[in-house]
């Protein structure tokens, strides 16, 4: 037996109560008419309403605060009692005011310093928090941006390069990472699929190396955003609900993010930003390990992974040689290097 339905008859008997009530205050002739259809009447209207008085507001405001941030929900409480408080001692000169003034004002002072208190609070959250930390003027700032968090997708914890980028002091907040991208996680790794299987355990294996090596707080969290379905989309709500950025490689959701105004870190961004630059002209030495698109070229790879694409090389591949750089190209995949042989240029 349902919550709901407990409380509808509750609801239907309370209302059937107070319709029989008012039938037996209106008496006259028609007293017994008039209880049995306001009862009826009552039965009928707790039936539909007590829905709609009881659980849904419940129901809505469970939501409202799960998606809230703890911070945030704490500074509103307090800025509240705090607009209460001067509310309270508005109140008493209020009331010596003339009527209806006296009778009126006291409540709306109540609303009024109550709301601010809580709008003031949770928009000044972060000056907030650094005064309880004993660190006031810039420090206080330093502090409150340093606790800042990021939110890890799916595509950036598979990748497994987060891991490395956490034990070198890059992200000096906590990564937190949200139940339902776990959840995403998990299904990759039970999908009949092998690529999609191996891809998912490879994620839940880099988490579990996160949690363990990294130099900041790995933390798992419950918030979620219940009325929207896909991942991607839930990431972003959140992140805009928490006023973080998300760290991700995964170029779609870098757009979608970028679009709704949601700071996003590239994981792969950071990779083409930090690799080697040559210069045309620069010598260089390079693997050609298969064919390239253009007649005769071969196509080898740096280190760090940047492709370099060697005119007339087919012939060298499998071989180790000596290229000159003739120009960069930065494409949406990363940098790509053109060369050509050393020995051509003789």
């Amino acid at each position: 037996m349902s919550v709901e339905f407990l409380l509808r008859i509750g609801g239907m008997v309370f209302f059937a109560i107070v319709g029989w009530r008012i039938g037996d205050t209106l008496g006259g002739e028609a007293q017994i008419r008039y209880i049995i259809v306001l009862a009826l009447a009552g039965a009928a209207l707790g039936l539909l309403v007590t829905p709609w008085l009881t659980i849904r507001p419940y129901l809505w405001a469970r939501k409202t605060i799960r998606q809230i941030p703890a911070q945030q929900l704490v500074a509103a409480t307090i800025g509240l009692l705090i607009g209460l408080i001067i509310a309270a001692l508005s109140a008493f000169p209020l009331s010596f005011l003339p009527p209806p003034l006296g009778s009126i004002l006291p409540f709306v002072s109540l609303v009024v310093f109550g709301y601010l208190g809580a709008w003031v609070m949770v928009m000044r959250e972060r000056d907030f928090y650094a005064i309880l930390g004993g660190r006031l003027g810039r420090e206080g700032f330093v502090k409150a941006s340093a606790e800042k968090s990021v939110l890890l997708d799916t595509s950036v914890i598979i990748d497994g390069r987060i891991a490395d980028i956490s034990r070198t002091g890059f992200i000096d907040g906590a990564m937190m990472i949200p139940r339902f991208v776990l959840a995403e996680l998990q299904h990759i790794a039970d999908s009949p699929d092998s690529l999609r299987r191996n891809r998912g355990r490879r994620g839940l294996e880099m988490l579990n190396k996160l949690q363990k090596e990294s130099i900041v707080p790995i933390r798992i969290t419950d918030l979620d955003v219940e009325d929207v379905h896909e991942v991607d989309d839930k990431l972003v709500r959140l992140a805009k609900n928490l006023h973080c950025p998300i760290v991700t490689n995964d170029y779609n959701l870098n757009r979608v993010a970028e679009l709704q105004g949601v700071r996003v870190l590239n994981i792969n961004e950071l990779a083409n930003a930090i690799r080697a630059i040559v210069l045309p002209g620069e010598g260089m030495r390079v693997r050609i390990v298969q064919e390239g698109k253009e007649l005769g070229q071969g196509v080898g790879y740096l280190d760090d992974g940047t492709m370099v694409v060697v005119d007339n090389a087919k012939k060298h591949i499998g071989s180790t040689i000596d290229v000159m750089v003739t120009r960069m190209l930065q494409t949406n995949q990363g940098r790509m290097i053109f060369a050509a042989p050393t020995d051509d240029k003789k």
